[in-house]
């Protein structure tokens, strides 16, 4: 039995993957859907990048879980990188969907310059929070009105400076056995630091028809990629 642990990307929470989460378990496996400290249920707890890493290795270690796939959305590809490989043989994969990947030394805002000055004034001008995005912001991606109006209202502000602090890596994330899944509605090519990793033998580029929030727009397709990623080859319900 696999244990996957599902980490949403920013202002979202555990409730993101209540689609996956079913699918998952009637494969037999353990999911273990995380809200990560500031947000959702956990809005006023103190974060910073390392304590999301934390989180998630907590997580990890509290359960016991063996056989763990670590699965990491969008933001919260950074903080799951990172606790990969600190949660040593108890890994089997990691899997980034559509996602940040963390280099050691640089941060979410250093991985986008083009959005760096936008994300660090919303922060400053907001307390130490990036809002939420509005619903206009989710059009082009595979969504319904329904699916954008669930997310918007359920969306809570993302702590500031877990996107600011820079990650730390102890060897070359090349390393891990990992899946990158490329939403192709977020544009059709992986960033050149996913491309230069996705050169490894160690990874693998899975390709998805939807846009970057997958777990909404195509969440049995999702749940499908996932389960034959960590070995299961056998079909969703």
């Amino acid at each position: 039995m696999t244990d996957f642990v599902l980490v949403a990307g920013a202002w979202l929470g555990s409730w993101a993957w209540d689609e996956v989460v079913p699918e998952l378990r009637a494969a037999g496996h353990g999911a273990h859907a995380l809200t990560l400290s500031g947000l959702a249920e956990k809005q006023g707890v103190p974060a910073g990048q390392q304590t999301h890493v934390q989180d998630i290795v907590d997580a990890v270690e509290r359960n016991d879980l063996r056989d763990v796939v670590l699965v990491g959305h969008s933001y919260s590809g950074i903080p799951t990188g990172q606790a990969a490989e600190l949660i040593g043989d108890r890994l089997t994969r990691v899997i980034f969907v559509d996602s940040n990947v963390p280099a050691d030394g640089e941060s979410f805002v250093s991985d986008w310059p083009d959005g760096r000055a936008m994300v660090e004034a919303a922060i400053a001008g907001t307390g130490g929070f990036w809002p939420p995005l509005a619903a206009a912001d989710y059009a082009g991606q595979g969504l319904s009105d329904e699916q954008i109006t669930r997310i918007v209202t359920a969306s809570t502000p993302h702590p500031g400076a877990t996107l600011t602090e820079p990650a730390t890596l102890t060897r070359p994330l090349g390393e891990l056995p990992a899946t990158y899944i490329k939403c192709l509605l977020d544009g059709a090519e992986p960033s050149p630091r996913v491309a230069a990793l996705l050169t490894s033998d160690h990874w693998r580029l899975v390709e998805l028809d939807t846009g970057h929030w997958p777990m909404f727009s195509q969440p049995h397709e999702l749940a499908r990629i996932l389960l034959t990623e960590a070995g299961d080859s056998s079909p969703t319900p």
